[in-house]
């Protein structure tokens, strides 16, 4: 993918981001997101790649979470597909390091962009991840950055 149409999707993202948050007053979390990434697959609690851009003869993709200092919270990953949203998957988080993951089946149609919004029980973002969804040998591939 090139670089300014990379840079153009997380600036929509950012700006979306922006523009949800304006009409509701969000309070700041204590605690942090370490991690967050898409991956192909979780071994022991981790991811064992991170995804960027997937062709689509790849039908399921997990989202992973490294939550800091949320003990006593609720968070939710929020999987949209262009902006709506498909599935929710909410944690309540039991320990200082908790890891989490969410997966979704993905219908080989569903070309474009992916989204995961982390939010907190109020539906405030905490943070967002994109991943672009390809067609399979139609001039785009796989980008996925190998973790091991």
């Amino acid at each position: 993918m090139p670089t300014s149409r990379l840079f153009l999707l997380c600036f929509g993202l950012t700006m979306a981001l922006s523009a949800q948050v304006e009409g509701s007053v969000c309070e700041p979390m204590s605690g942090q997101i370490a991690r967050a990434m898409f991956t192909t697959q979780i071994d022991d609690r981790e991811p064992i790649d991170r995804v960027l851009i997937l062709e689509n003869k790849f039908a399921q993709l997990y989202f992973f979470s490294d939550l800091r200092h949320l003990q006593g919270q609720t968070v939710k990953h929020r999987w949209e597909y262009e902006g709506r949203v498909v599935k929710e998957k909410v944690f309540r988080v039991q320990g200082p390091r908790w890891r989490v993951f969410s997966f979704n089946k993905l219908d080989k149609s569903m070309l474009g962009r992916w989204t995961v919004v982390i939010t907190d029980k109020d539906d405030c973002p905490l943070k967002a991840v994109i991943f672009q969804y390809v067609k399979s040998n139609q001039g785009e591939s796989s980008a996925i950055i190998n973790l091991r």
